[in-house]
């Protein structure tokens, strides 16, 4: 991690490309950017319409020439040149122009674990398209774990879950690096196809595009457990008829259906502790499961790992902004690795 640090102090900005959100750290004026990774484009010129939280509305109330995209999935860069254009717009004239002054621009950014070579590299392109010279690739885990605060770089095992849309990734940390990791393609993602998929089959309703999070509030502070509210109301599209109708979701039903997709990521849980050294495992006990990530705050999850695992589970003060906070802190130089000095004969 000690040589990974002298690069990235001398980086000037740094891109979280989130296939929810997309966030832009600039060194010396802090988090800049935090939109969603959307853009609408005219299919009929190729015109770039809107980015980021207005391109987001629009989804599911264009007309026929007007396209919604997504140019990151899965945390990986599907469309190097729409995400290209998107970052562009999402920055602006003034910040571009600032970054634009710097000799030899440099830029750092987050990559899942074990993100392969073609995917790092798409990341890569995309940031060189912005005039980056040299882009430095950071583990997502490490980045997030270094934004919530956690000591990664002291002799003690700190367990972290970084809650995506599209995946979650797991890893237990140790002396700045990463002694096991696990990634579960399930993320915040599988979990409104789970309700759109139970409403569908059970209610015979189809939900709007933008309906699932309400839906997944109106489960209240207590979400996964019991205690949340009976009945929820749902407006949406009947299967049947395709006209609007109203019913009465019961919310043990719509529990029952979103643990589902969960299992798989209490199942990685316990492989990642199964592969660990047993002394890291007693620090993990002690210590507990920090959650990051724009899913970490799904009602109730944090009680449902608690339960599951017996391990203590926190969720970090700012979780959707966790990795990108970690790149700023080591661009800003605010963090320092721990120095080993060799033995003398």
């Amino acid at each position: 991690m000690t040589a990974s640090l002298e690069q990235l102090r001398r980086c000037h900005f740094a891109v979280d490309l989130g296939a929810s959100r997309t966030r832009v750290w600039v060194r010396g004026a802090g988090l800049v950017v935090d939109q969603p990774s959307v853009a609408a484009i005219n299919t009929k010129t190729g015109a770039l319409i809107a980015v980021g939280e207005f391109a987001e509305r629009m989804t599911g109330r264009t007309p026929d020439y007007i396209r919604v995209v997504r140019p990151v999935s899965g945390g990986t860069v599907v469309d190097i040149d729409m995400a290209q254009r998107m970052l562009r717009n999402l920055l602006g004239d003034k910040v571009r122009r600032t970054l634009r002054r710097k000799p030899r621009l440099r830029a750092a950014a987050c990559t899942p674990h074990d993100a392969d070579p073609l995917a790092q590299r798409a990341t890569i392109e995309t940031l060189v398209g912005l005039g980056a010279r040299r882009v430095e690739l950071v583990d997502t885990l490490i980045a997030a774990a270094v934004g919530c605060g956690l000591p990664v770089e002291r002799p003690e095992a700190t367990m972290i879950m970084v809650c995506g849309a599209a995946a979650t990734q797991l890893a237990v940390l140790s002396l700045g690096s990463i002694v096991t990791a696990e990634r579960i393609p399930v993320g915040g993602e599988a979990v409104d196809h789970a309700i759109v998929q139970h409403l569908r089959h059970q209610h015979e309703l189809m939900l709007p595009s933008q309906a699932v999070r309400p839906l997944q509030l109106a489960l209240s502070g207590n979400g996964l457990t019991p205690h949340g509210p009976a009945l929820t109301e749902i407006h949406g599209r009947d299967v049947a008829t395709g006209l609007a109708r109203s019913v009465k979701v019961d919310t043990a039903a719509v529990r029952l259906a979103i643990e589902t997709p969960l299992t798989a990521v209490l199942d990685g849980v316990g492989k990642v502790l199964r592969s660990c050294p047993p002394d890291l495992v007693a620090d993990v006990a002690d210590r507990g499961i920090m959650m990051v990530g724009g899913s970490a705050l799904l009602p109730g999850l944090d009680q449902m790992l608690r339960q599951a695992t017996g391990v203590p589970v926190h969720i970090a003060e700012r979780p959707d902004v966790c990795a990108v906070q970690g790149l700023g802190y080591m661009l800003e130089g605010k963090i320092q690795p721990m120095v080993l000095n060799p033995l003398a004969n």
